[in-house]
C-alpha cells in the first residue's frame, strides 16, 4: 500500500512539471502572436487615423450603460465622463439598481430632473422599473430606476430602454479615456464581417490623478504595493493574453468594465445571464455559442488601444473576493457550456478556446496550489531529486517572473503610459516580487472557487474598494441552478 501511495505521489510530481512545461509553451506562443499583432495594430492606426472618424455620420449611435447599486460617492464622475467622450450620437443610460444610499435623490438634485413616462418594452424580462427621470439641459441623458436585481438585470434593463443599435457598458466606479469608444468603434465600420461585441483594455486607477473625470497624470500608486501588483498582472493580461486570442478569434471574455455590443446580438440570445457571477464571460460563450450553431458570420474583438481606468482592490480581504467570484464565474460558465469542449461543431471555440479555458485558466490554480504543496514535501522526503525540484521552481518562478515582463516590455514598446523611468524599474520590480507570495496567494483563492462551487455557495461576494464607505458596498446575491 506504501509503494503503490509513493508511486502516485512521484507520478503526480511528474504530472504537474509536464503540466507546468505545457502552460509556458502555451503562454510562450500567444506572447509571441501579440507582439506581432499589437505592432501591427499600431502602425495601422497610425496611418489611418481614429479621429478622423469622430464627426462622421456613418459612426453607429451608441448608448453607454452604467449600472449603478449605491455608488453615490463615483457616479457623478462616470456620468461626466461617458457625456464628454469624444464620439457622435452618443446617449448615456444610468441604472439605480435598488441603491439604498440616497444616489437617485442625489442625481435628480445634480441634474435637475424630471420623472417621465415613456414607452417600455420589456423585450428581456427584468426586475420591475419603478420610474424614469431625464433634464432638458442634457437630452442624451437618461436615469433609470428599478428594483435590486443584480449587474445583469440592470444592464438587461437600460437594454431594453436604449435606442441606438450598438451599446457599451461600463462599470460605475471606472473612468473612460475621452477617445476610447471612438477607437473600440472603429473595428465596426473596418470590418467586412460584423463585429458583435469587442472590448478595449482595462487599466488600474489607483495612483493616477484626476481633475474632474480626466486622468491627467498616470503614476504607480505610492502607498498600495497590492495595487502596483495588479498593474502588472493587468498588463500582462490584456497585453498579450487577449490579444493572442482575439487573432484566432477566440477570446471568450470581454472585461465587464468596459465592453462594447450589437444590440440586435444581445437580444438575440437573451441578454446578460442574471444566474452567473461573471456575466461577461459568460455572455460571450453564449455568443460563440448561438452564432457557430446559426452559421452566422461574426467576429468578437479585443483592441489594445481603448482604456478604461478602474479601481482595484487595496486589501488582501476585497482582492479574495474579488478573484474568486471571477473563477467561480468561470466555472459556472465552463460547466453550463460544457457541451463545447473538443466539439467540432464550434470551430476554434469548441476545439482550441474551451479547452484551453478548461486546462490552462481554469484548473491551474488547482494544480498550482497542489503542486506548491506536494513536490516541496516529495523533496523533503526523498521521493524526488534536486534537478527535478530546481525545474519545478523555474518553471513555477523563473518563468513567471520572464511572462511578467515580458508584458511590461509590451507596454513600454507600444503604449508607454507609465513615462517616468522610476515607475518602469518599479514596475519591473514587482514583476520579478509578484511571483513570490502574491501569485501564490492568487491561486489559493482561485482554489476556493472550486469548493465554493462544489458546495453551492454561489454568490456576488460584496468589494468593498478605497473610496467606499461601508454602507456603500455592493450588494447583489446570485443563486445559480449549477
Amino acid at each position: 500500500m506504501k509503494a503503490i501511495l509513493v508511486s502516485i505521489i512521484i507520478g503526480f510530481n511528474y504530472f504537474i512539471g509536464f503540466y507546468y512545461g505545457f502552460v509556458q509553451v502555451i503562454y510562450t506562443l500567444m506572447l509571441t502572436i501579440a507582439l506581432v499583432v499589437i505592432l501591427r495594430h499600431l502602425n495601422r492606426i497610425r496611418y489611418a487615423p481614429f479621429r478622423d472618424l469622430e464627426k462622421r455620420s456613418e459612426m453607429p449611435p451608441v448608448s453607454i450603460i452604467i449600472p449603478a447599486r449605491n455608488e453615490s460617492e463615483v457616479i457623478i464622475r462616470s456620468i461626466e465622463s461617458s457625456l464628454t467622450m469624444n464620439y457622435p450620437g452618443l446617449e448615456v443610460i444610468v441604472v439605480n439598481d435598488g441603491s439604498t444610499d440616497g444616489m437617485l435623490d442625489m442625481l435628480i438634485s445634480h441634474y435637475s430632473l424630471q420623472r417621465i413616462d415613456p414607452l417600455y418594452r420589456d423585450l428581456i424580462k427584468t426586475r420591475p422599473v419603478r420610474g424614469f427621470y431625464c433634464t432638458s439641459k442634457i437630452p442624451n441623458l437618461l436615469i433609470v430606476d428599478k428594483e435590486n436585481g443584480g449587474k445583469a438585470d440592470a444592464i438587461n434593463c437600460a437594454i431594453n430602454v436604449c435606442r441606438s443599435p450598438y451599446v457599451c457598458v461600463q462599470d460605475a466606479d471606472s473612468v473612460l479615456e475621452k477617445d476610447a469608444l471612438i477607437r473600440l468603434a472603429t473595428p465596426l465600420v473596418q470590418s467586412e464581417v460584423p463585429v458583435i461585441a469587442c472590448g478595449g483594455v482595462v487599466r488600474v486607477l489607483n495612483g493616477t490623478k484626476q481633475e474632474g473625470n480626466v486622468v491627467t497624470s498616470i503614476e504607480l500608486p505610492r502607498r498600495s504595493t497590492l495595487a502596483c501588483f495588479q498593474i502588472v498582472e493587468y498588463l500582462r493580461s490584456f497585453l498579450f493574453g487577449r490579444v493572442g486570442l482575439d487573432a484566432m478569434n477566440c477570446n471568450l471574455v470581454i472585461s465587464g468594465a468596459f465592453s462594447f455590443f450589437q444590440k440586435a446580438a444581445l437580444l438575440n440570445i437573451g441578454g446578460f445571464a442574471t444566474d452567473n457571477v461573471a456575466e461577461d464571460m459568460e455572455l460571450i460563450v453564449r455568443m460563440h455559442r448561438h452564432y457557430r450553431l446559426k452559421r452566422i458570420p461574426y467576429r468578437i474583438r479585443f483592441i489594445s488601444d481603448p482604456i478604461c481606468w478602474t479601481e482595484v482592490p487595496e486589501t488582501f480581504r476585497m482582492l479574495g473576493r474579488q478573484r474568486r467570484r471571477w473563477h467561480l464565474g468561470m466555472i459556472q460558465t465552463v460547466w453550463k457550456h460544457k457541451s463545447l469542449i473538443f466539439n467540432p461543431r464550434y470551430g476554434q471555440i469548441g476545439l482550441f478556446a474551451m479547452p484551453y479555458t478548461v486546462f490552462v485558466e481554469m484548473i491551474s490554480p488547482l494544480l498550482e496550489f497542489l503542486g506548491y504543496i506536494v513536490i516541496p514535501l516529495s523533496y523533503f522526503f526523498g521521493l524526488i531529486n534536486a534537478d527535478y525540484f530546481l525545474l519545478f521552481l523555474a518553471l513555477a518562478i523563473a518563468y513567471g517572473v520572464f511572462l511578467s515582463t515580458m508584458g511590461i516590455f509590451l507596454e513600454e514598446i507600444t503604449f508607454r503610459r507609465y513615462t517616468k523611468w522610476s515607475d518602469l524599474f518599479k514596475l519591473l520590480l514587482y514583476g520579478v516580487l509578484e511571483n513570490i507570495g502574491y501569485r501564490q496567494l492568487n491561486s489559493f483563492w482561485r482554489f476556493q472557487a472550486f469548493f465554493q462551487f462544489l458546495f453551492g455557495r454561489i454568490k456576488w461576494e460584496n468589494v468593498k474598494k478605497k473610496g467606499d464607505s461601508p454602507s456603500q458596498m455592493r450588494v447583489s446575491t446570485v443563486h445559480s441552478e449549477s
